[in-house]
């Protein structure tokens, strides 16, 4: 954690809207005055990595080297294994580079059609680092289990939220509330992990 005589200051790797607004919500508990990268003039990283751990993790170095502060990334997609385990890393750019939410999903839909197993399950993997050399990164990771539907439904949420059913509710991910969906997806979870990390993490030098 950082020593209570340095800045709070912290860069959150990110240029999605939705994701940043939850984020926001989720993290607030820290106590760091969060700036998203996007906000000092940082252009993505590079996402090269093949898994979201990876992923995350050059967010965070490439955010905190470019701002000089405490970075917090995080990589996270849906996994459906009918399909192999896509869009899996690829989540945002599923149906192409410049693809909207509204694609992406026609993408799924389509690409399950016919197919009986809807299993799905959301993955956030989620970074902390103090410095972009940081050699003891913290690490949360967070899984949240559900079923796709081919109709959206509600319109909350953002990406795939509308054909991500949570079938012990009945309601998609876009139906729920905000605080009711943070306090049950992946980003929840792996944001609860991290605080608890955080908290007890000694002052770095």
């Amino acid at each position: 954690m950082p020593r209570n005589d340095r800045s709070t200051e912290a860069v959150l790797a990110t240029g999605n809207a939705g994701k940043l607004r939850e984020m926001a919500a989720l993290l607030a508990p820290i106590g760091f005055e969060l700036k998203a990268q996007g906000e000092l003039g940082i252009a993505a990283a590079p996402e090269t990595g093949v898994t979201f751990v990876e992923n995350a993790l050059q967010k965070a170095r490439h955010a905190s080297r470019s701002a000089k502060l405490p970075a917090i990334a995080d990589d996270s997609g849906l996994v459906v294994p009918a399909l192999g385990g896509a869009p899996g890393v690829r989540s945002a750019r599923y149906a192409g580079d410049d693809a909207t939410a509204a694609d992406n999903n026609r993408k799924l839909i389509g690409s399950l059609a016919g197919l009986e197993d809807r299993t799905a399950w959301f993955y956030c993997a989620l970074v902390f680092i103090e410095r972009p050399d940081d050699p003891a990164p913290l690490l949360a990771t967070g899984t949240w289990r559900g079923r796709i539907i081919d109709q959206p439904r509600g319109e909350g949420g953002f990406g795939y939220d509308p054909h991500f059913l949570v079938p012990h509710l009945g309601r998609t991910s876009a139906e729920l509330a905000p605080e009711e969906k943070n306090a049950l997806s992946h980003r929840g979870q792996a944001v609860a992990a991290l605080l608890k990390q955080l908290r007890e993490r000694p002052a770095q030098p």
